[in-house]
């Protein structure tokens, strides 16, 4: 079910990073960023190394930039995954998994949309990255969000779209062993078959299984092709969230 490329490019995690601050919400430690008045909201869910994510946090200030409040949530519980050996980066990954499964993270991403409906948001998307799809595609079999937005996912399935009740956007990469093109064109097939489903699947050439995330900030190839993944998730949810 996993693969090393869920753990390649780890990012240097930083708590203080970001134009925003950490509160409590639905119970979960979360980074919160834009306006707490505005009635649109986007809730980010991270991959398997946290909220505490500099390029996360970045993409969260830029989402708030176009008139949402966003919500980083901490659903790793202060314990994202941490690589002990270099050369076997997957040492121990699935005992760590094991407390950190994704349904979970399901359950608790209703909490804080509770949380944000009771704070006075009427609208809410939700994008995922790698370990953070597989909780939105859960979402998104309800009717609790208004549009998803999975990008380079992890354990989906076929079944999971299949389910899914609100528009949705899938961003994957080229070189991507968790997800490769083959799936996620079956993942357009079946979109393509359910009658007035709202859809946008894509793939991104030459780049890998988390490159919307965990690029290199000094590459400039890396983020012009990280910021067009941005640009399509903003557009995305810009255009179902009003």
């Amino acid at each position: 079910m996993s693969g090393p490329q869920c753990c390649s490019n780890p990012p240097v995690l930083d708590s203080s990073c970001g134009a925003g601050h950490v509160e409590k919400l639905g119970g979960l430690d979360s980074y919160v960023t834009g306006s707490p008045d505005s009635k649109l909201a986007i809730l980010l869910i991270s991959d398997v190394f946290g909220y505490d994510a500099p390029n996360l946090r970045k993409l969260a200030d830029k989402s708030a930039a176009a008139g949402f409040f966003v919500v980083v949530p901490d659903f790793l519980h202060g314990d994202p995954y941490v690589i002990k050996n270099p050369e076997r980066r997957l040492e121990g990954f699935d005992v760590w998994f094991k407390d950190h499964g994704t349904d979970k993270g399901a359950v608790e991403a209703k909490s804080v949309i509770e949380a944000l409906k009771s704070r006075g948001v009427s609208s809410v998307g939700a994008a995922g990255f790698c370990w953070g799809a597989k909780v939105v595609i859960e979402l998104a079999k309800t009717d609790i969000i208004q549009a998803a937005v999975l990008l380079h996912p992890s354990f989906v399935t076929n079944e999971d779209i299949n389910e899914v009740k609100v528009p949705i956007s899938i961003l994957g990469a080229e070189i991507d062993i968790m997800c490769p093109p083959e799936v996620v064109k079956q993942f357009e097939a079946v979109l393509a078959g359910k009658s007035g489903a709202e859809f946008l699947v894509k793939i991104f050439p030459k780049v890998e299984h988390g490159w919307t995330v965990r690029y290199d900030v000094g590459d400039e190839e890396a983020v012009k092709k990280a910021e067009e993944a941005h640009q399509d998730l903003l557009e995305w949810i810009s255009k179902y969230v009003k």
